[in-house]
């Protein structure tokens, strides 16, 4: 028998667009190829159970073969093979797909049917100069069939000498393909790809060491588990079984903390094993933790589509022949079906953990450190989850304790309520930097969160949205008798004499450091308090904050700190300092700032004057004499502090100390303030 014509295609392109165009990995030919090998065994194992096939299946197996010398890599099978009729119908006809006319006839019973478009076995052409098809169908009394094609659209179709049922595909790899003759190499894409197929898949023959070195067996090597845990019952599997599919999934990790197992068969088909992974640094995204397959076949380990943003922290795996597919099956379509799945996916995953908190709430805290940056990225990006998470989401105070969101309202609503009957929620990112800071609030009596995670500025901002006419403030944003202010704050008792010579002095301590600015504030604090506290603005903080995180923010990003140098004027040090400045300066300041207020009412009294008409010459220039002489006269008062203050270690001293505390002091102004230290030593 022998037979020439034309693969019915629209367009003689049709080969280099598949050849270019179709798949987005050449190596995705592998796992087409393997794919429709195990759908033709399945449909055998059909056939058989409905009793349209009465012989004997005997060994039904996909095997991977490389003829290196010969230059090809063969996919055999013991399926239902083919006939010329069907060789005509699904190899010739393009696009015309065996698999779904199968499923329609046995749509009930059918076993994990993988092909849908009609289309993988052309992918062989991507690595092939020549692909040949010998192939034997089950029906009785048919003739072996042999086809041949070099990538155009001409064939060549021949009686075969093929005596077992099944088919082989023959590819003739291409010398631009040679990577695929290598047996390590097709091993590890059958590993990737075909590891979980329903079928045994063989590639050649084990290897043991022995002797020092590898040598081979006459054992198949079978490269891939036929039944998965994912595709078994939650019921038919013990932790032990989760943790060894873990650990083959992903070798060498450390042990999950806990898993879900997805099983859903209505409104779609999903199955699936999500693990909560320890996660080693504070906010360790990778895109890739979740494998997606379809019926047991690898699809692809990109699943944003799939699973929410806030999932990609999570490892394991997803199968569902509903989730959508472009025609090369790599990558996922936008669907309606694809947001249902996730938002079904959301839902378990929340169940679990709301279940999970009730069951064992030790334990649960125990674990909270190593799965609170997944359940805050949660409520942060997805409203649902966010919704669900309220339940189980847990707070965590500088000692290590954990509550409840309504727990710890209950727990602060009396002591840190304000005088706007406004609850605080005092909270640190970093107990040690912040430690003085934390004293003097626990001192106080007040309770203090620890948010040291990378996704807190958000976090902390969404809390204050949640919980209704609450607010948090960072621990060292304001003094600690400001943080939750109960009363009007007691003024500073300063002269203004006291109050230009104080704030030249602290300004003059402070002008050194870079990229920050500092706005000197008085307060009348307890005398016990400390002489200086540095506080850092909340909003402006949390504008930088996000500006780091976000792109679109470079203008927070650029702007310098700016902090809050408190000097507490009730503090014995600072006391005796502005007596002793205020008794030096005073005769020389005073006639000074009396000047530099007369001169500026008489400037603003001119400016006033000219308001709503145009300016007069004379006036508008007396206004600008006077102005220079305010700025004349203020140098000249800045030059008496200044050389006061050369003279004055203490203001030095007190503010060097809070920086210090904040780890600001460095470099020369760090080596000025231990010299300092110690000549006040002597």
């Amino acid at each position: 028998m022998q037979n020439t014509g034309k693969i019915g295609v629209t367009t003689e392109n049709i080969f280099p667009v598949i050849k270019k165009f179709l798949y987005s990995d050449h190596e995705i030919f592998l796992r087409e190829l393997v794919s429709n090998a195990v759908d033709a065994t399945q449909k055998l194992r059909t056939l058989a159970a409905f009793g349209d096939f009465k012989g004997e299946l005997g060994d039904l197996d996909v095997r991977v073969s490389i003829d290196k010398e010969a230059g090809t890599l063969t996919v055999t099978d013991r399926g239902i093979g083919m006939d010329a009729d069907d060789i005509d119908k699904y190899i010739n006809q393009i696009a015309f797909s065996g698999a779904e006319e199968f499923l329609n006839k046995y749509k009930d019973t059918a076993n994990s049917i993988i092909g849908h478009f009609g289309l993988g076995f052309y992918s062989a052409f991507m690595v092939s100069d020549k692909v040949t098809i010998d192939t034997l169908s089950y029906k009785e009394g048919a003739e072996p069939v042999r086809w041949e094609c070099d990538g155009s659209p001409e064939y060549t179709l021949t009686k075969g000498d093929r005596t077992e049922r099944g088919t082989s595909i023959i590819l003739h790899i291409d010398k631009d393909s040679a990577e695929f003759l290598e047996q390590e190499r097709v091993d590890l894409l059958l590993r990737k790809y075909c590891r979980f197929l329903p079928v045994p898949v063989i590639s050649g023959k084990e290897r043991e060491y022995k002797d020092g070195k590898w040598v081979g067996t006459d054992r198949d090597l079978v490269v891939n588990s036929t039944e998965p845990q994912w595709m078994k019952k939650p019921s038919e599997l013990t932790d032990k079984d989760y943790l060894e599919f873990y650990r083959e999934l992903y070798p060498g990790q450390d042990d999950p903390l806990f898993w879900i197992h997805l099983n859903v068969d209505y409104p779609f088909t999903l199955t699936g094993i999500l693990f909560f992974p320890k996660i080693k640094s504070n906010f360790d995204i990778n895109h890739n933790r979740i494998q997606l397959y379809c019926n047991q076949v690898f699809v692809t380990d990109s699943v944003e589509g799939v699973v929410p943003e806030f999932m990609t922290l999570m490892q394991g795996v997803i199968d569902s022949p509903d989730i959508p597919l472009n025609v090369s099956r790599s990558y996922l379509q936008a669907d309606t079906a694809v947001k249902k799945i996730s938002g079904y996916i959301t839902k378990k995953v929340a169940s679990r953990l709301d279940d999970l908190f009730k069951a064992d709430r030790a334990d649960f805290e125990k674990k909270w450190d190593d799965i609170r940056i997944f359940i805050v990225y949660g409520i942060l990006t997805d409203e649902k989850f966010c919704e669900a998470a309220m339940k189980f989401l847990l707070l965590k105070d500088t000692e290590g304790r954990y509550f409840t969101l309504d727990e710890y309202k209950t727990l602060v609503e009396a002591q840190q309520t304000d005088a706007d009957g406004k609850i605080v929620y005092l909270y640190a990112t970093d107990p040690v930097a912040q430690y003085s800071y934390i004293k003097a609030a626990t001192d106080k009596g007040y309770n203090v969160l620890l948010l040291d995670g990378q996704l807190d500025n958000h976090f902390v901002g969404l809390l204050e949205r949640k919980l209704n006419g609450t607010e948090l403030v960072r621990v060292d944003s304001d003094v600690v008798d400001n943080l939750i202010r109960k009363t009007d704050k007691k003024t500073a008792d300063l002269t203004p004499v006291q109050r230009a010579v104080l704030t030249r002095l602290f300004e003059l301590t402070v002008k050194d450091v870079e990229k920050t600015n500092f706005v000197v504030q008085f307060e009348a604090l307890a005398p016990d308090a400390k002489p200086v506290v540095i506080t850092q603005n909340e909003y402006m903080r949390r504008m930088k904050e996000m500006a780091a995180l976000q792109p679109g923010m470079n203008f927070y990003a650029e702007m310098p700190d700016s902090y809050t140098l408190v000097v507490n004027t009730e503090n014995p040090i600072v006391k005796k300092l502005t007596a002793d400045a205020d008794k030096d300066l005073r005769d020389a300041v005073a006639p000074m700032l009396d000047k530099i207020d007369v001169d500026n009412k008489a400037a603003a009294d001119l400016r006033k004057s000219n308001d709503g008409k145009p300016a007069d010459a004379e006036s508008d220039q007396k206004a600008k004499d006077l102005e220079k002489a305010v700025a004349d006269t203020r140098a000249e008062m800045y030059k008496a502090i200044d050389a006061y203050s050369a003279g004055e270690k203490r203001a030095a001293q007190v503010v060097d100390l809070a920086l210090l505390g904040n780890g600001l002091l460095k470099g020369p102004a760090l080596d000025a303030f231990i010299s300092r230290s110690l000549s006040l030593m002597e």
